[in-house]
């Protein structure tokens, strides 16, 4: 592992941000460190840099302890969430800045500076000071200081909160791209799954100062280990007694169930369906456009069931009445999480 962490413990006063914290990440990975406000992500973030010391535990980069190296020579960029550019110097000279702090030639300087500026998509920019530049350029201005004296760690911390969201969508393909060109280490922070799905190679999801797991995008999404992250990723439709859904297996004592979007099928009383014997009659309460999709919002007795409707397919009204079918369902029991399949795809297709 190029960064590990090893039983790391770090608080301010009474609270824990981070509570025996210990992962690896590999050379030339892209990690995203994904949680809710106050899991200790950002927390992780700034030991990792330097910026913060561990209570207890080891910060090791590249096999060496880093715990009393100061963040100037642990050879990491850094891009903050507020871009943190110096108002009254160019692009150019926001990106020669660390360049300069090492005293380097001016010459190379001047082409590390020209160089950076055409990596990032910036030409004819190198005059024109932060003011005269959007979000999303000025995120471009970070990510190429953090990187022009070539670190071998590149740290981002929320890098893209303070961007709208057309310009973010660009940035992350952009930042992605960027990544596996350089093949630079790379650790971010961020609380939105959207991100971190689409652009790490590996996720570490952080909960009350700890980690609840470590997987690549497609592993913790299809397979959640603790009932947090079960809950925490995908947009969940709890339901409040899923005994009520056809064809399920009972988990004695259960705490929790919940079906995401792409779990549900919903047909109208018209329509033909798969496994219609095993669906169970619900009542729209919202119908709304997502741009890509309808968004639908069932009541099935006291529990709602979030589901998705192609714009092709024949709308779906508030107060109908409609056939709705599950096929998996998360089932929570303290911390454990248990993925259950609609038995009815285990039996030949129903049609009536």
């Amino acid at each position: 592992m190029y960064v590990e962490l090893k039983n790391i413990n770090k608080s301010f006063g009474n609270f824990k941000a981070s509570d025996n914290v210990s992962f690896g990440v590999e050379k030339g990975k892209l990690v995203a460190l994904l949680g809710p406000s106050g899991s200790g992500k950002t927390t992780i973030l700034r030991m990792i840099a330097g910026l913060e010391t561990p209570d207890s535990g080891e910060v090791i980069i590249d096999g060496k302890v880093m715990n009393d190296i100061p963040a100037a020579k642990r050879g990491i960029g850094f891009v903050f969430q507020n871009y943190a550019l110096f108002r009254y110097m160019t692009v150019e000279e926001n990106i020669a800045f660390g360049l300069k702090v090492q005293k380097l030639d001016k010459n190379f300087i001047k082409e590390r500076v020209a160089e950076m500026i055409e990596l990032v998509g910036l030409q004819g920019m190198g005059k024109r000071y932060p003011s005269q530049l959007s979000g999303g350029q000025r995120q471009r201005v970070a990510f190429a200081r953090a990187i022009a004296p070539n670190p071998h760690l590149l740290l981002l911390d929320e890098p893209f909160a303070a961007i709208d969201a057309k310009v973010r969508q660009e940035l992350r393909t952009w930042l992605r791209s960027m990544i596996s060109r350089l093949g630079i280490t790379s650790i971010f922070v961020t609380h939105d799954q959207d991100e971190a799905v689409e652009v790490s190679d590996q996720i570490i999801v952080t909960n009350h100062g700890h980690v609840e797991q470590v997987g690549t995008p497609l592993e913790i999404y299809r397979k959640p280990q603790t009932a947090f992250t079960a809950k925490f990723f995908g947009q969940a439709g709890f339901l409040k007694d899923y005994g009520a859904f056809k064809d399920f297996e009972q988990i004695e004592e259960a705490d929790l169930a919940f079906t995401r979007p792409e779990f549900v099928k919903i047909s109208k009383k018209s329509e033909t369906e798969k496994y219609a014997i095993s669906a169970t009659e619900g009542i729209v309460s919202d119908v709304c456009f997502r741009g890509t999709h309808i968004e639908l919002r069932i009541r099935v007795n006291d529990s709602e069931v979030i589901a998705n409707r192609g714009l092709d397919e024949e709308s779906v009204e508030i107060g109908e009445k409609v056939n709705v079918f599950l096929y998996r369902i998360f089932v929570t029991k303290g911390n454990q999480v248990y993925q259950l399949t609609n038995k009815a795809l285990e039996t030949p297709s129903v049609f009536i």
